[in-house]
């Protein structure tokens, strides 16, 4: 009997196992026809660009120093993250990352950052400083080498924001107007903390420089378009 019993269950498994394979075949047969007939575009550009104009204006009316982003670069270098964080207690930080037109990676980091030394650190991926300088429109920009990010670092002194601001603060006009006080407050705090810029990414220093080159504080607020 116990004979028996084991063949019934070698039986019934390999019954078991024999229409598996044919359902099987059939899902298989289903995913590679839907594979087929479904329209897809393998050379889809994956890079999804943002409009940072909102994010822009909005930093620059709030941080204490001049919030620069790019102008006239060329459409190819497209714009994939913006943020501006005003809650750290270290320091209020700009970032603005791009994607250069050989997919490289390129972004403009700002921050009041009371320690420099480790803000640059932190967005460079652990760069180290170098003897190299370059002179972009007039500035001088420190080359920062590394195995992940090389970058270009610029410390300026503190100062106030946009010109625009100084101009109404000045004739008593503009205050009040358009801005809550509490965004006045904060942006007064740190107006005359002196400020880092850094130009940084997996894009090469030809690349940085460009970049660089194009910032800009804007007029009024200025205006940043992806």
């Amino acid at each position: 009997m116990a004979a028996q019993a084991e063949q019934a269950e070698r039986r019934q498994g390999s019954r078991t196992v024999r229409g598996m394979v044919p359902s099987l075949a059939v899902v298989l047969l289903a995913a590679f026809f839907i594979y087929l007939f479904v329209p897809h575009d393998e050379s889809q550009d994956p890079v999804k660009p943002v409009d940072y104009k909102v994010e822009l204006d909005s930093a620059r009316r709030a941080a204490p120093y001049p919030v620069l982003a790019p102008e006239g670069l060329p459409e190819k270098w497209r714009a994939t993250s913006v943020r501006y964080d005003a809650d750290s207690p270290d320091g209020r930080a700009w970032h603005l990352g791009f994607i250069t037109p050989d997919t490289q990676y390129a972004a403009v980091e700002q921050s009041d950052e009371k320690r420099p030394v480790k803000y640059i650190e932190d967005v460079t991926h652990g760069a180290r400083k170098t003897a190299k300088t370059v002179r972009v429109r007039g500035e001088e920009w420190t080359r920062y080498e590394g195995e992940k990010y090389d970058a270009l670092v610029r410390v300026s002194p503190g100062g106030s924001g946009s010109s625009a601001d100084d101009a109404g603060a000045a004739d008593g006009k503009g205050q009040g107007e358009g801005r809550d006080k509490t965004e006045d407050d904060t942006r007064d705090k740190g107006k005359n903390r002196p400020y880092t810029t850094v130009v940084t990414g997996t894009a090469s220093f030809a690349q940085l420089q460009k970049m660089a080159a194009a910032l800009s504080p804007g007029e009024s607020g200025g205006a940043g378009k992806g």
